[in-house]
């Protein structure tokens, strides 16, 4: 191991220090090693016997006992300096380490009195961790301080960015492991310094914690030559400080010098940008690479084989105790190597030295109020929805783009917030792309590269994010409703799939959040899905994909919203309540092509409020023969036409058009907060009769939400089915049999009063769908009759 700092060697600690630290670190260390192992006998007051060990032994060391290096160097500064700062832990299953700091620095027991700092408090930290009823073995909400799930790497840095955004006292140390240095998300978090502003923002200090090894091989950044890293790290804007060793009281000294280096560093940037003494553009922020050994003061062998410093490290090194004395008698050894009687006093809790060396307060990085956002969250200041509305009179009279005027609303609601600085659109460069270019008027792209004189919407002070990396774009956003904001994330409908995982986890955040008292509700994460499956017929059929919504119906029934309005007035609405809520993930799938609007903005309200209803306009009085359902705007169109179809051909049917934004309400009452009773469902879908049902995506979705109702089996539906191509708008609804023509023969086929007249109707349906599939290879664009439709009303 090589010995070398970029910080030098001059000593930064008095002696008194270097001892306070380093006890302060021997004592994580076995904490974390007692949570891994220890049933009874916490503080080796007897004999080590298999009796006091866990009969499962679960957890991951390899990465801790750095982990507890940072903290305790971090915590110095924070208390030499006064600092405004957060710890986000990247590297896999930090956990332990995590909770052993927060457990020294007093923050656990204060949230956990049963977790007391005394021996019986400690023998429930040990006995709680990896255990049934216990907590999970990754810094997991349960962890004060924590803003992200450890246990999915490459998210760190950008949920380190994302707290950091207009934060401007905040620094957050973002530790990286090289293991998760190697995934996709990671390597293009490390651009977000691209977007980092000195004079509004605050700074993260990536620290890539380098041990080496991951489960069982070794990683790529720990194996390249030393310039070549320093190099890419260049390259990616930083400049490192480089802390490599493996000594402890060496390692001390270089660490806090380095420490030191990078802070002041941060001021200088800051300062100078804040006083307008440094021209505009991107500084070189410090970052910190962490050269330590994996599993560093950990058995250096185990059955004469190597293990610190090495993969056998990485989650238990001495494991099946039951069989093997001598793996009992290590760990015994390994314990008591840290000189726990030094550590803690008669009653078990922390000695005096070791709690001193911890800030206080709300500066203590696990008590931070940035860490639980909820805390500082403020509701967003809401404009009035009636300037921004579509005005319309009467049902199919009006044409708008309903993004477009989504983004009017969107513009009032930053210039709303704007001296708050408390509300962020985030999107792969789609803001524009999707309508919702109207923001600009108010503020701009963040941009802290060179910017042209041909460029536009390019700002130092943009509270625009745009990346071409959907992770990063979620990371930035998680990060920042984490720590008090809002936000909201615009995407095209196919490609939000890439954030899948990241969403799983996020939800799993909410959901474990709730169970935790201290844990103060954060605002929702929201998401905008246009350029959808139905507006997708240029780009083809990788772009087409509407699966987003059941991988988001898996989750908590609680956590989980979805709204499909069908015009601009209703995605008003919608906007205006998903920016109200908090700990929920809302998702709206809405057009940006120009299409009919059906409802005034007091009726998209009403309509908006119930979720779902009866559109009296387009329906027939009384007892419907067969209701006609929607849930999308094309559905929606493609229902109405069909309506009107039948209503002209068939007028002794009776036709009811029920409208789904709110596609929870189909659940029922005991299964989701916004569905609706059996005796309200039957109500608007009837108990018998047959029901057309227009959806969006996937036809599955809706039998899946609606198998429990009375009249289930009499619901047939169309959707989405898996087929597309690069064609044109009503070809794709043709092909995947949503379009006004099939939907009308389905009526026809499942309504016995339609049977007896209807035949010749279905024949005429055929042949219309052969006309239009001659008509678009002939002219390359959408029959007359379908691209010039109007309602009418009856």
């Amino acid at each position: 191991m090589t010995n070398q700092s970029a910080a030098g060697t001059h000593a930064t600690l008095s002696r008194q220090e270097l001892a306070s630290i380093d006890a302060y670190w021997r004592a994580a260390n076995y904490l974390t090693v007692g949570q891994i192992y220890l049933l009874d006998n916490p503080l080796l007051r007897e004999p080590l016997r298999l009796e006091h060990v866990k009969p499962r032994l679960l957890g991951h060391w390899g990465t801790s006992p750095g982990l507890n290096f940072i903290y305790a160097h971090l915590n110095r500064l924070i208390r030499l300096q006064d600092a405004d700062m957060i710890y986000i832990c990247g590297p896999g299953h930090g956990g332990p380490a995590m909770v052993a700091n927060t457990y020294l620095e007093g923050t656990y027991s204060e949230l956990n009195p049963d977790i007391s700092l005394d021996a019986a408090g400690l023998k429930k930290l040990f006995r709680q961790f990896s255990f049934p009823g216990g907590i999970p073995s990754h810094a997991a909400p349960e962890v004060p301080g924590s803003i992200n799930e450890g246990g999915e790497l490459g998210y760190a840095l950008s949920h380190a960015y994302g707290a950091a955004f207009d934060n401007p006292e905040l620094i957050v140390a973002c530790v990286v492991g090289d293991g998760e240095a190697e995934t996709g998300p990671l390597a293009a978090a490390w651009h977000s310094n691209k977007f980092l502003s000195p004079v509004h923002d605050g700074a993260v200090l990536p620290i890539l914690h380098l041990n080496g090894y991951k489960i069982a091989s070794p990683t790529i950044l720990a194996r390249i030559p030393t310039d070549e890293l320093r190099s890419l790290l260049i390259g990616y804007g930083h400049e490192p400080l480089f802390v490599e060793g493996d000594e402890p009281a060496e390692m001390h000294e270089r660490m806090a010098s380095t420490l030191d280096e990078a802070i002041q560093k941060i001021r200088t940037i800051q300062d100078a940008a804040r006083s307008g003494k440094r021209p505009a553009g991107r500084p070189n922020w410090p970052m910190i690479v962490l050269r330590s050994p994996k599993g560093w003061t950990g058995p250096k062998e185990v059955d004469g084989l190597k293990t610190e410093g090495f993969w056998r490290s990485h989650q238990v090194p001495l494991s099946g105790l039951a069989d093997n004395p001598d793996h009992l008698r290590l760990l015994e050894e390994w314990l008591r190597s840290y000189r726990p009687d030094e550590l803690f006093q008669n009653d078990g809790s922390p000695v005096a030295a070791i709690r001193a060396t911890t800030p206080t307060g709300t500066r203590r990085m696990s008590a931070s109020p940035h860490a639980n956002g909820g805390v500082l969250r403020k509701a967003l200041a809401m404009p009035e929805l009636g300037p921004h509305a579509v005005d319309v009179n009467k049902p199919g009279a009006e044409k708008a783009e309903a993004t477009r005027v989504m983004g009017g609303f969107l513009r009032a609601v930053m210039q709303a917030n704007e001296a708050a600085r408390n509300f962020r659109i985030v999107g792969p460069d789609e803001t524009a792309s999707n309508r919702l270019q109207d923001v600009f008027e108010v503020t701009e792209r963040a941009w802290m590269e060179k910017i042209l004189p041909e460029d536009t919407h390019l700002s130092r002070d943009g509270r625009v994010l745009e990346i071409l990396s959907e992770h990063t774009c979620q990371g930035w956003l998680e990060g920042y409703l984490l720590t008090g904001r809002h936000g909201l994330f615009s995407c095209y409908e196919a490609f939000i799939h890439i954030v899948d995982s990241m969403f799983n986890q996020h939800a799993k955040w909410l959901d474990a959040s709730r169970d935790i008292p201290w844990r103060r509700p954060v605002s929702s994460l929201n998401y905008l899905l246009t350029s959808h499956v139905w507006q997708q017929d240029h780009n083809g059929f990788s772009h087409q994909d509407p699966g987003f919504v059941d991988v988001a119906l898996n989750k908590k029934a609680d956590i989980v919203r979805v709204y499909f309005p069908p015009d601009a007035n209703t995605l008003l609405s919608v906007t205006d309540h998903v920016l109200r809520t908090w700990d929920r993930i809302n998702i709206i799938v809405a057009g940006k092509a120009p299409a009919w609007q059906w409802l005034s903005l007091d009726q998209a309200r009403v309509h908006c409020e119930a979720g779902i209803g009866i559109w009296e306009w387009a329906s027939g009085s009384g007892e419907p023969d067969v209701v006609m359902a929607c849930a999308g705007d094309v559905p929606t169109v493609e229902t109405l036409a069909a309506v009107s179809i039948l209503r002209e051909h068939l007028p002794e049917l009776t036709v009811r058009v029920v409208n789904v934004v709110d596609l929870m309400t189909l659940q029922p009452q005991e299964v989701h907060p916004h569905g609706l009773a059996d005796r309200e469902f039957d109500a608007l879908f009837t108990a018998n009769k047959p029901v057309i049902f227009a959806y969006h995506g996937y036809p599955w979705t809706i039998h899946r939400l609606t198998y429990r109702r009375t009249n289930h089996a009499n619901f047939h539906v169309r959707g989405f089915n898996e087929e597309g191509t690069t064609t044109t708008p009503f070809d794709m609804t043709v092909m995947n049999g949503l379009d006004r023509f099939h939907l009308v023969q389905s009526a026809i086929d499942r309504t016995p009063a339609a049977h007896a007249n209807g035949a010749g109707l279905k024949q005429m349906m055929q042949a219309r769908l052969l006309e239009h599939h001659d008509y678009i290879r002939a002219h390359g664009q959408d029959m007359p009759e379908v691209r010039d439709w109007k309602w009418t009303a009856p």
